[in-house]
């Protein structure tokens, strides 16, 4: 019958060779399909199955048996393969055995030594000491029950040394399944103990003939003196029980008496130094059997010098736990020099606990070691004191390093920079989240840092170097506390552990202030040098002293809040109740409220400087580089406040408190007024006064736009109409776009901002344009009146007209110089411009016409045709009131009935227009309607 897969086949095993119940793999091919299919397993003849566990089809895993051979095969049987081969071995190795006497690891019985000195049965010889296996081959015992040989051999034992011992019982309980060729092979073991014993038996009595033959002289010797003595006394029991002096028997005893007393001045020196020898003897095995006791002082300062604690923790324990209750005198004594040394030791490593600075990980390899070393009191509770006294130290001296010496503080910042000491400290958080995001400040530093930043910043900074430097650890030690984490890093249960819990437990409320100390220590120190003002008297005198140094911009106070932040963000990554750290977040709201504040003050200054920047250069809309600087300089501010106004997760909206939109909309409203202030002082400003020099321009001149330079200096009125046109600008543009970098920066109550700022900047405009106006169309207006009557002229006696007088030209010649003069600056502003300077012209010939008592025929054409030359002339810019004033005009005057009449004015009408129209050219209509404010 044919099997569907090949037998099992053994090509390998690891290892190759060790002593019984050695785990071993075992390799080859067709070894099972499954466990199930496995079900037979023998190395070296043993059965190995029970131990067997099968992984695959080329991989078994079992323990090694004791075997009944020291080497051979693998042997694996399948139900699918049957019973397979093997091309390896394996060798079996024996365990060696221990002497009670020779250091070992492991427990040595000692139930197979024999000590002769206590052994009860006294009558039994030495010889009879057999070794448990006399015949030297492997005890097989069979499986017949001891109350069957106790039937079968009635009245003997299978004990070798009993005096009943019967062989056939012995080799029947330990031999019944051994070979015969393994028992010829005990026999002639036998016969070779016994020829050994015969020739050592031969050879000791060999060597000790001489002694036997002086002990055989000796007995008899003493045979014949007991003889003599017989007679002696038989002698003397015939003369009788008186001692007579110098007798025979007084001799004999006198000279065993010095024979006595030689011997024992013979053999007292060798006997002397046989006890000393023996004494010597038992002190050295003493020694050598407790030599770890006595070689423990020693090796405990051997230790601790090379730090080897751990070793130093493990024999102490070894020590204690086998001598610490010891009664005997000498152990004792090395035992409490042991426990100086350790007392010693727990001092030494209580000093390096406390020791700063240190690591995490050496604060808890030091608690672990005072733990194991039973010190008294909670070094833990110990290390996290003087911990946190440390760390108030580190900041108090921060501020005293400032304050009484700034210059070194400069070089200790200095030096920290060079060895970048806060990237370190960083760098034991950046596995948070929170300090993921926040990058150390450093980095982003230019090289003159040092030198440029203000000393506050400075100090802030070297502050939060020593706050993410020191206070992370220290909150991890108090978990590692809380935990039990210090004393069994995979959180097994122990009583130290369950102990540091509940200590632990009773001092939360104690470790709490100690978190809330260090939190208010900061923020009091940070309050002292940036917000003085919140600070009692008291407070100032020790977190104070700042007053000399100037006060921070906006920038600088925003690196400090960044500061901060990193401080608020490592800590909350620590998982440091948000209760112990809303201090700090006071501290950011108040820094952020005072950096708002303090660069919208800034900011009022500059825009107050911005007038002597201007340089009067226009555009071609008639506007100055001034409102774009102003703008400029707004979104500046705005975006100088993007960061400090942020609200990070957690913080307050800054905005959105009441006071602040206040406050923010009354500085921002300042500024606006400020740089209007500016615009009114820049419209006063005399050409006597500091600013640029440049040459003259003629108004007049078609290329006039082109020659207005950088180094151009405007008359008073040109001054006046650049700040007109700068005051439009800013009606229709700036503060409107300045409108919406408010509302994208979050900043709330822009409408009545832009409002109020808007009503200002119309207040100024008026201002500057009555002043204008005024100063344009007064002379115009007052040169009519003596024109009209220059030379004597009547109304009621005038020749026949030819023309339109001079006067009227030259009024119109002075309104074209207005209106190019206007031009040049800004286009838009000449309707307005001309409107208003018409309105008065016409005002005042509708009160020169109706102050005419009475018009000639002649006198009333001349008065028509002036007044309709002038008034088609600036026809574009009439408005409702000119033209109400040239309505009345007109109706002063006398009809013209005669036709003749109407044809002389409607020709000197048009000759007028026709000798005029290069310069009535600029009063044509054009895109830009007339603008009435």
């Amino acid at each position: 019958m044919s099997r569907a897969r090949q037998p099992p086949l053994v090509t390998g095993i690891s290892p190759n060779e060790g002593t019984s119940w050695t785990k071993v793999t075992i390799r080859g091919e067709n070894l099972g399909t499954g466990p199930a299919d496995l079900i037979g397993l023998s190395i070296c003849g043993h059965n190995c199955l029970l131990t067997a566990e099968w992984m695959s089809a080329s991989k078994i895993v079992c323990r090694v048996g004791p075997a009944k051979d020291d080497k051979g095969e693998i042997i694996v049987t399948t139900k699918s393969g049957g019973h397979g081969t093997s091309t390896v071995s394996f060798k079996l190795l024996k365990a060696e055995k221990i002497g009670i006497l020779d250091q070992s690891a492991v427990w040595v019985d000692e139930m197979n030594y024999y000590d002769m000195r206590t052994d009860r049965n006294k009558g039994i010889s030495p010889l009879s000491l057999r070794p448990s296996n006399p015949l030297g081959i492997d005890v097989d015992k069979g499986k017949i029950p001891l109350k069957d040989l106790e039937g079968m051999f009635p009245g003997v034992s299978g004990d070798f040394t009993s005096e009943n011992f019967s062989a056939t019982w012995y080799l029947i309980e330990n031999h019944s399944a051994t070979s015969f060729d393994q028992l010829r092979q005990a026999a002639s073991n036998l016969k070779k103990q016994a020829t050994t014993k015969n020739e050592g038996s031969l050879a000791y009595v060999k060597g000790g003939l001489s002694t036997f033959f002086e002990a055989q002289d000796a007995l008899a010797g003493l045979t014949e003196l007991g003889s003599h003595d017989a007679a002696i006394h038989q002698r003397l029991e015939s003369d009788g029980t008186e001692r007579v002096e110098g007798s025979m028997t007084q001799r004999l005893e006198n000279i065993l008496n010095r024979a006595s007393d030689t011997a024992d001045t013979l053999f007292q020196e060798v006997l002397g130094r046989k006890d000393k020898a023996d004494s010597t003897r038992n002190a050295l095995n003493v020694l050598q059997r407790f030599k770890f006791l006595f070689n423990l002082p020693l090796n405990i300062e051997r230790n601790i010098q090379k730090g080897d604690y751990d070793v130093v923790i493990n024999d102490y324990e070894k020590a204690k736990s086998l001598f610490g209750n010891t009664e005997v005198p000498v152990f004792k004594k090395v035992y409490a020099e042991v426990e100086t040394r350790i007392g010693a030791l727990r001092s030494l490593l209580l000093d390096k606990l406390l020791e700063t600075p240190s690591t995490l990980h050496d604060q808890k390899r030091y608690i672990r070691y005072l733990s194991d070393l039973h010190a008294p009191g909670d070094p833990a509770w110990q290390c996290i004191s003087a911990q946190h006294k440390w760390i108030l130290g580190l900041m108090q001296n921060c501020r005293e390093e400032f304050i009484n010496d700034p210059r070194a503080a400069l070089g200790a910042i200095a030096l920290d920079l060079d060895g970048d000491t806060r990237a370190s400290a960083l760098g034991r958080i950046r596995d948070t989240a929170s300090l993921k995001r926040g990058v150390s400040l450093r980095s982003q530093r230019p090289n003159t840092w040092d030198h440029e930043a203000p000393q506050q910043v400075q100090f802030v900074e070297k502050l939060s170097d020593v706050v993410i430097g020191q206070l992370p650890n220290f909150w991890k030690l108090w978990i590692s506390y809380v935990n039990g984490s210090l004393f069994s890093e995979t959180g097994e249960k122990s009583g130290q552990v369950e102990k540091s819990k509940k200590n632990a437990r009773q001092r939360q409320n104690d470790f709490k202030k100690m978190i809330e100390e260090v939190t208010h220590r900061l923020v009091k120190l940070v309050r002292g040098a940036l917000l003085p003002s919140t600070l009692t008297e008291p407070e100032l005198k020790l977190y104070g002293g700042w007053e000399r140094k100037s006060g921070l911009t906006g920038p600088w106070l925003t690196q400090v809040i960044h500061t901060v932040r990193i401080i608020f963000e490592a800590l909350v990554a620590l998982e440091i109740p948000n209760d112990l750290l809303q201090v700090i977040q006071d501290l950011l709201l108040e820094l952020r409220h005072n950096c708002l504040l303090v660069t919208l003050q800034h900011t009022k200054e500059d825009v107050r400087s911005l007038a002597d920047k201007e340089d009067w250069v226009v555009d071609n809309e008639g506007v100055t580089s001034l409102p774009a600087r102003f703008e400029q300089r707004m979104v500046q501010t705005l975006q100088s406040l993007k960061e400090p106004m942020e609200t990070k997760p957690g913080e307050v909206n800054l905005l959105q408190l009441d006071q602040v939109q206040d406050q923010v909309a009354v500085l921002c409203v300042d500024i606006m007024k400020v740089f209007i202030s500016c615009l009114e002082q820049l419209s006063t400003k005399r050409n006597g006064e500091p600013g640029r020099s440049g040459m003259s321009v003629d108004l007049v001149s078609p290329d006039l736009f082109s020659g207005v330079q950088e180094d151009f200096c405007p008359t008073p009125e040109q001054r006046l109409l650049i700040i007109l046109s700068n005051c439009q600008h800013l009606e229709k543009h700036t503060f409107l776009n300045l409108a919406e970098h408010f509302e994208r920066h979050g900043f709330t109550g822009t409408d009545k901002i832009t409002q109020v700022s808007v009503q200002a900047v119309k207040e100024l405009d008026e201002s500057l344009f009555d002043n204008y106006i005024e100063r344009k169309s007064d002379p115009i207006v007052g040169s009519l009146e003596p024109g009209i009557y220059a030379g004597y002229f009547d109304w009621r006696d005038c020749s026949t007209p030819t023309g339109v007088r001079n006067y009227l030209k030259e009024a119109l010649v002075n309104i074209i110089t207005v209106h190019a003069e206007v031009f040049t600056v800004c286009k838009e502003l000449v309707p307005r411009v001309l409107t208003r300077i018409v309105d008065g012209v016409a005002e005042e010939m509708s009160r020169l016409m109706q102050c005419v008592s009475s018009f000639s025929k002649n006198g009333a054409i001349q008065a028509r045709l002036e007044i309709n030359a002038l008034r088609d002339a600036v026809s574009s810019y009439l408005s409702s009131e000119s033209q109400g004033s040239f309505k009345q005009a007109l109706e002063a005057l006398p009809q013209l009935h005669s036709g003749a009449d109407r044809k002389l004015l409607e020709e000197l009408l048009n000759t007028f227009k026709s000798s005029m129209q290069l310069q009535l050219t600029c009063f044509q209509p054009s895109s830009v309607q007339p603008v009435k404010r």
